[in-house]
């Protein structure tokens, strides 16, 4: 079983990353293969709805996100991390993340179907709660099981050192990845015993304008 872990920070190695490989350290001592996805720090264009992603099965824009998107479907759960900008997720995972789904969904590659999903965030002080529940959204309309810890999954920290006295974020970061462990172990034996995925109905879209 693989997680991808996805660095959402223009810094590759900060704040982000640091909450993200102590959830990394612990996954892999529960027999959990990673990797952590940066995202990087080029431009990343936000989605133009345009939907060629219906008809090529990618974006339209052949960034990171096609790159994400071409590996997604082998791993079995995810961890998204961001700082907070501006009391919300940073712009660069909203963009990547609004076009890595809908790209997704509407290419019918279903790569992230009943997996397991967590956001991680860090701040230097406030903003968290409010990233936290925006990013969370995404794994609900997803159809992801959001996988939680003993506390908002989140770190504080101007400096990835100042990150480290962190004592309870870090606490949180292993607790979420034994609870990622647990749940994806979990699932495999369910699979393996017999347990049928759900029965999937054709999507139905009300227009409240007619």
């Amino acid at each position: 079983m693989k997680v991808l872990l996805v660095n959402g920070s223009p810094h590759e190695k900060g704040c982000t990353y640091t909450a993200l490989t102590e959830v990394s350290e612990t996954l892999q001592k529960e027999g959990i293969d990673t990797e952590i996805f940066w995202i990087g720090n080029k431009a990343l264009n936000g989605c133009i709805a345009c939907k060629v992603c219906v008809t090529k099965k990618k974006c339209v824009f052949d960034d990171r996100v096609n790159e994400f998107l071409d590996i997604a479907a082998d791993y079995d759960g995810f961890i998204f991390g961001s700082p907070v900008h501006w009391a919300s997720a940073g712009g660069a995972i909203t963009s990547f993340l609004d076009r890595a789904f809908y790209a997704d969904h509407n290419g019918g590659r279903q790569s992230f179907y009943l997996k397991p999903a967590a956001c991680v965030i860090s701040a230097r002080r406030a903003g968290t709660t409010a990233t936290y529940d925006q990013l969370n959204k995404y794994f609900g309309l997803m159809q992801m099981p959001i996988v939680s810890s003993q506390y908002w999954n989140m770190v504080h920290g101007a400096t990835p050192e100042q990150v480290k006295q962190d004592l309870e974020g870090l606490q949180t970061m292993r607790t979420l990845g034994r609870n990622m462990a647990f749940f994806l172990k979990c699932k495999e034996v369910g699979l393996k015993n017999g347990v049928k995925m759900p029965e999937r109905e054709t999507g139905v879209f009300t227009n409240f304008i007619r």
